[in-house]
């Protein structure tokens, strides 16, 4: 297991996927540590009652179908799958059209899903997604990559004092735009930093000779 693991992080992230598969079938014994352990990229349905894209997690699935945030309704249909209370589910809608905004206005477009559903403290958990394929042929209006896409998930239990007079969806939207806007600057700083100071360091620019005109 160990040593699976070490394979799994040396492994770009885009063969993720297959590298797990073939990990399962070597290793059955270990798959749901493997299954729990290994980031995998998000993967998204299209809920054909409302002609809209949601994504798929653990906090969306019940046995082996997915609730739409969308219609409420799950894919493939599950008669008794579980759903949030009315006024939860309201909070829940509220909360994926704001949710939609805040991913227009900093990822320039993509897919989001706002998922939420009752604790066993009397409270509620949120979770917020994000999937945006940044390549050139993916979604938003900038395309600068050859290939690569951003996954964000930000699971939120609040278990803090806070005020509610702008409502929870407030509350929570800050929590998120400050972890992602630490998130954003520590890749920036750190390891795109890092490594264009690297690649300069072992290619230096080359040294650009002026010439004066002769008098």
């Amino acid at each position: 297991m160990e040593a699976a693991m070490g394979l799994m992080r040396r492994m770009p992230p885009k063969h993720t996927e297959t590298a797990l598969s073939a990990l399962l079938s070597l290793l059955p014994q270990h798959s749901s540590d493997l299954l729990s352990q290994v980031d995998q990229p998000l993967q998204v349905l299209c809920d054909m009652e409302y002609g809209k894209e949601f994504i798929l997690c653990e906090y969306n699935r019940d046995a082996d179908s997915y609730r739409s945030p969308w219609s409420n309704k799950y894919h493939p249909l599950l008669e008794d799958g579980s759903l949030p209370s009315l006024e939860l589910r309201k909070l829940e809608v509220e909360a994926n059209d704001i949710f939609a905004v805040y991913r227009d206005q900093y990822y320039e477009g993509g897919i989001s899903s706002v998922y939420m559903w009752e604790d066993d403290n009397e409270g509620f958990v949120g979770c917020f997604l994000i999937k945006k394929d940044g390549s050139k042929t993916g979604q938003g209006r900038r395309g600068y990559l050859q290939e690569g896409a951003w996954d964000a998930i930000h699971v939120i239990e609040m278990n803090m004092h806070l005020s509610i007079q702008e409502g929870h969806i407030c509350n929570m939207g800050r929590m998120i735009e400050e972890m992602e806007s630490k998130l954003r600057n520590s890749l920036d700083q750190v390891y795109f930093g890092k490594t264009k100071e690297m690649v300069c360091t072992l290619r230096p620019p080359s040294e650009v000779v002026m010439r004066l005109p002769d008098s």
